[in-house]
């Protein structure tokens, strides 16, 4: 764990801060705000990251995933009291802020709104952005607490605007610390509250195969049933049994997704799409769609973070994938096995997979396009390849034939 001590801020008391660097792509972020008594006033701690789409100078949409706020600072928190509320600003990357505010009265404290700032000057993030300026979103909260208890929640909390989407997730939150102490009592999110029962995923454990071993059958995961609603009702639809495979020290641990506890959750955007699945062992496991062309969509990243059995956290992204490629307006479909490399250490095998991540209509999946088109497509042009030799040996056949008979012919003569 690294810690940061911050100068005292006037009006906010001293700052300490502390990044716990466990996870690959996403950081717990612990805040403990004193005041000038150096009492706790305001204690925070909790995971999360934004997926933004902005439109690029050729017209497109891209989207970017932005989990790593390890180089926070945190100038402009303050303590707060009755008159002034209390407040978490937090400022990293290049050009990224994160504010959230609360308010209190007599017997309680609320989560009032959260904002998020992302600054598409920033070439490195946004390279071909069309728009080079500062962008700002607020999500209104209003989440209301007793004053003596923290707020809580482990699970997967969404803020979902037209071009950032928030996630949250291992949240532990008190403004307004009654007598320096953080409270042990907990307020949960409505989330924590249903997932009573916890299920942990059993997985199995295969050596690497070598030449002269092979290896054990895996079985086959659940098929589940997945679907993200907005205020038109259903926008994305999915059903597929998931099976993941994890590469460590040259050990694969496959795990199969219980869709019977697994929650499910996402967003719908006019070019992009995310369906976020997570349980008890997985933080989060985001697929996210994307438009090209104007007229098709594909499945452009997933990210994942989840915990081993080894108790450590596997977390890894890929932004740049090109896989369940279809027309707009339809879904894809593929009964078979498909493997979906997400990287060196991580793959996704699916089946019986049906997707549509844009223009759902009344509920119900559109005519899919299967799979078996893209081997229908690689076999055409070898099918014709393999007529076209057979036709010039038969030629060169005839030829040969003829020119024997021409030899015969002018010999008797």
């Amino acid at each position: 764990m690294v810690c940061f001590r911050l100068s005292p801020v006037p009006g906010s008391g001293l700052l300490l801060l502390c990044l716990l660097l466990g996870a690959v792509s996403s950081y717990a972020l612990e805040l403990n705000l004193q005041d000038s008594k150096n009492a706790t006033c305001l204690y925070a701690k909790w995971q999360m990251n934004f997926t933004i789409s902005y439109e690029t100078t050729s017209k497109s949409n891209k989207t970017v995933t932005i989990s790593d706020p390890s180089s926070a600072t945190y100038n402009g928190s303050i303590c707060g009291d009755h008159q002034n509320g209390s407040k978490i600003e937090v400022q990293f990357g290049s050009g990224f802020s994160w504010t959230a505010k609360f308010t209190k009265d007599v017997s309680t404290y609320l989560i009032e709104s959260i904002s998020f700032s992302y600054n598409t000057n920033d070439s490195t993030t946004f390279p071909d952005a069309k728009k080079k300026e500062i962008f700002t979103v607020h999500e209104p909260v209003a989440l209301k607490i007793p004053l003596d208890e923290i707020f809580r929640c482990n699970s997967i909390l969404t803020l979902g605007m037209k071009d950032v989407v928030q996630h949250y997730w291992a949240v532990h939150v008190q403004a307004f610390v009654q007598n320096g102490t953080v409270s042990t009592k907990e307020f949960l999110c409505n989330e924590d509250k249903t997932s009573t029962t916890v299920v942990p995923i059993t997985p199995t454990t295969l050596p690497s195969p070598t030449p002269t071993t092979t290896p054990a059958q895996k079985e086959k995961p659940e098929i589940g049933s997945y679907s993200v609603n907005n205020t038109n009702g259903t926008c994305l639809m999915a059903s597929m049994g998931l099976q993941l495979n994890v590469t460590q020290d040259k050990v694969v641990t496959v795990i199969n997704i219980n869709p019977n506890t697994t929650d499910f959750t996402g967003s719908c955007h006019s070019q992009t799409a995310l369906l976020r699945l997570n349980s008890s062992n997985i933080n989060y496991l985001d697929f996210v769609f994307a438009v090209k062309n104007e007229n098709r969509f594909y499945l452009k990243e997933v990210n994942v973070s989840m915990y081993l059995v080894n108790g450590s956290v596997f977390s890894t992204a890929n932004n740049n994938l090109s896989y369940w490629d279809a027309p707009l307006g339809s879904s894809y479909m593929c009964n078979k096995e498909q493997t979906i490399s997400v990287s060196g250490a991580f793959q996704i095998n699916t089946f019986y997979l049906r997707v549509q991540p844009f223009n759902v209509k009344e509920g119900k999946y559109s005519t899919a396009r299967d799979c078996s088109a893209d081997e229908d497509n690689f076999l055409v042009p070898i099918a014709v390849g393999a007529a076209l030799a057979v036709l010039l040996i038969l030629v060169f056949l005839i030829y040969l034939i003829g020119l024997k008979h021409h030899h015969t012919g002018y010999e008797q003569f």
